[in-house]
């Protein structure tokens, strides 16, 4: 089993900056991805971004990328989410997933373990 614990969610202007922090605890050298999703108000849970472990690869939602960026800790215990420029359509609970898998990162069902969330709100 692997536990995850996100935090670093707050209130944050538009245009503005915030990090989240996802630790992980337990079995976390079986786990071959690490990555973020987001889930807005009365929306489905959307893929944000993933590390693949094996290669140091990460990919991003296209909403998201050049504007979010993922990096590790120096084992597989942390994972960080750095935001950056939000905008209010990033308002969302967002949650860390970590999974032994390496293909279809994009889709919550190949991750094992999520997190509780952590709420992210832009202002206008």
């Amino acid at each position: 089993q692997v536990q995850l614990v996100e935090s670093g969610g707050g209130l944050v202007q538009a245009g503005g900056s915030l990090r989240l922090s996802c630790a992980a605890s337990g079995r976390t050298s079986s786990t071959t991805a690490m990555g973020w999703f987001r889930q807005a108000p009365g929306k489905a849970r959307e893929f944000v971004g993933v590390l693949n472990w094996g290669d140091g690869e990460t990919t991003y939602a296209d909403t998201v990328k050049g504007r979010f960026t993922i990096a590790r800790g120096n084992a597989k215990d942390r994972l960080y989410l750095q935001m950056n420029s939000l905008k209010p359509e990033d308002t969302a609970v967002y949650y860390c997933a970590a999974g032994t898998r390496t293909w279809n990162l994009r889709f919550e069902y190949q991750y094992d373990y999520w997190g509780q969330g952590t709420q992210v709100t832009v202002s206008s």
